[in-house]
């Protein structure tokens, strides 16, 4: 009897374990915040500026600052952000290595923000020659520094490079241990009230410095809700940009540590492209993001800045921002 007794509870509490579960399934747990890395760049700031304006919320979107690009590579790599602004070279780096970023918002193109900097007298890049310059370790400075030596008619022997963080080498700069830089604000700005010139800057590669804000394939995939969140912030930020500059350029200059005055400045040096111009440059037969990307994308294998070369197409991700309402 005491046998019979056990079997029919056991029997009981199965059926019992059967019948919760489909509730179990409704009460899964809330999804984390979509984490989003970005480093001390001008081109990042409207997002932080929609995170003050209250348009984006931290529980489903949190950003996150790192020091310096190269830090934000190594964070995706490890899996401890989601998602991240990033330069197209530096993507392309990703991509081959098989980690999955996926495009869905140019963020900015630059025209003229990215610099090579050097000492006060220099006036052109063949004054850096025998020259240290510093340069941050991720792709970026890599590419404005190569390009900027054979637009010149130099060689990358030409120069000792220095790998610095960028938020390194303005001291370094000052304590006479670079002569140059490969730069960008709000460290640009640092360098010339140090004395330093311009020698080069991206208005002699336009189109090919451009930034985007890419995720995880699988995240387009599971969390839609977050990504319009993420999108419909950017465009609020845009928004009030416009409505407001000098507010927005003062908000923004705070986190910068520059006037709104030296934002608004140093903003003139890149192009920010609407939802219209997005959707052109990510979606439909021919991206224009895919022709510009192709040019460079043999630039850097050429100067063996990236191992091999990759279909373009399967890294833009056009559906989020098409989905995104007007």
């Amino acid at each position: 009897m005491i046998l019979k007794s056990r079997m029919r509870r056991g029997l009981f509490l199965i059926a019992a374990a059967i019948l919760m579960l489909p509730f179990l399934g409704c009460t899964r747990e809330p999804e984390s915040a979509l984490r989003i890395g970005t480093n001390v760049w001008i081109g990042s700031e409207p997002l932080y500026l929609a995170r003050e304006l209250g348009n984006l919320d931290p529980a489903t979107v949190q950003l996150v600052e790192y020091p310096s690009a190269s830090e934000v590579l190594r964070a995706f790599r490890n899996q401890a952000i989601d998602g991240m602004v990033i330069s197209l070279d530096e993507l392309f780096g990703l991509a081959v290595d098989g980690l999955q970023p996926r495009v869905i918002l140019v963020v900015d193109v630059s025209h003229g923000a990215d610099v090579v900097v050097g000492r006060r007298g220099m006036r052109s890049m063949r004054d850096l020659k025998g020259k240290s310059v510093a340069v941050e370790s991720g792709a970026l400075g890599a590419f404005v520094l190569s390009r900027a030596l054979a637009l010149n008619g130099m060689q990358a022997s030409d120069v000792d490079v220095v790998h610095l963080e960028s938020n390194e080498q303005p001291t370094a700069f000052e304590k006479g241990s670079v002569d140059g830089a490969v730069t960008f604000d709000p460290y640009r700005t640092q360098f010339l009230q140090a004395g330093a010139t311009t020698l080069f800057d991206s208005t002699r590669i336009p189109g090919e410095i451009v930034d985007l804000l890419a995720v995880r394939a699988s995240v387009i995939e599971k969390r839609p809700k977050a990504l319009q969140s993420l999108l419909t912030g950017w465009f609020s930020a845009l928004d009030y940009m416009q409505r407001e500059p000098k507010d927005a350029a003062r908000r923004m200059g705070i986190r910068q540590q520059t006037t709104g005055e030296q934002f608004l400045e140093a903003q003139r040096g890149l192009h920010v492209p609407s939802r219209d111009e997005n959707l052109r440059m990510l979606g439909g037969a021919k991206p224009e993001l895919a022709i510009t990307g192709r040019r460079l994308m043999a630039l850097m294998l050429e100067a063996k800045l990236l191992r091999t070369g990759l279909d373009i197409e399967d890294v833009l991700s056009p559906a989020p921002l098409e989905h995104l309402a007007p």
